[in-house]
C-alpha cells in the first residue's frame, strides 16, 4: 500500500476520533457549564471560565471536523479539500485544544485527587474534562502532523 491509500484510509478514522472525543468533551463541558451558572459553586473563575472556553473548543472542533471530512470526500480537488487547508485547520484547532487543556490544568492547579471533594464541586467531571482534552489535543497533534508529512513531499513534486 502506498501512502496515499493510507491517507484515504486514515483521515476519516482520524477525524472520526477526534469528533466522537469531542463529542464527549462538549458534553461535559456544557454539563459543568450549566451546573456552574445555575449554582454558582466553581472553585474559581478561571476554572468556569475555561470549562466555558472547552466548551466553545469542543463545539469548534466538531462542526469544523464534519466540514473537513466532508471536503476530503466529496471535494477532494478544491481548495477547502486540499492539504495546505486543512494544515490550516489543523493548527488552529490544535492551538485551541492545547491552549484549552494547559488552560484548564493550571486552573486546577494539581488538585484533582480523591481529597479534593472538599475543594471542588464535581472533581469527577473536571478530571475527566481535563483527561479528554489532552487526549483531542494529543490526536490533533498527530493529524497535523500527518497532514504536515503529506505536505511536504507533495510541494516538492510541483
Amino acid at each position: 500500500m502506498d501512502f496515499d491509500t493510507h491517507m484515504r484510509m486514515g483521515h476519516p478514522i482520524v477525524f472520526a476520533l477526534i469528533i466522537f472525543c469531542s463529542i464527549i468533551e462538549l458534553s461535559i463541558s456544557a454539563w459543568l457549564t450549566s451546573r456552574f451558572s445555575a449554582n454558582h459553586n466553581y472553585f474559581s473563575l478561571a476554572e468556569r471560565d475555561r470549562t466555558r472556553f472547552l466548551l466553545f473548543t469542543s463545539a469548534w472542533t466538531i462542526v469544523s471536523s464534519s466540514l473537513y471530512m466532508f471536503f476530503f470526500f466529496y471535494l477532494p480537488g478544491s481548495v477547502l479539500g486540499g492539504v495546505a487547508s486543512h494544515i490550516s485547520f489543523l493548527f488552529l484547532t490544535w492551538a485551541f485544544w492545547t491552549a484549552g487543556a494547559t488552560s484548564i490544568t493550571t486552573a486546577l492547579v494539581g488538585e484533582l485527587n480523591r481529597n479534593s471533594q472538599s475543594v471542588f464541586a464535581y472533581p469527577v467531571q473536571l478530571n475527566a474534562l481535563q483527561g479528554f482534552a489532552w487526549v483531542i489535543e494529543a490526536v490533533v497533534t498527530f493529524a497535523l502532523l500527518a497532514a504536515l508529512i503529506r505536505y511536504i513531499p507533495a510541494n516538492r513534486c510541483t
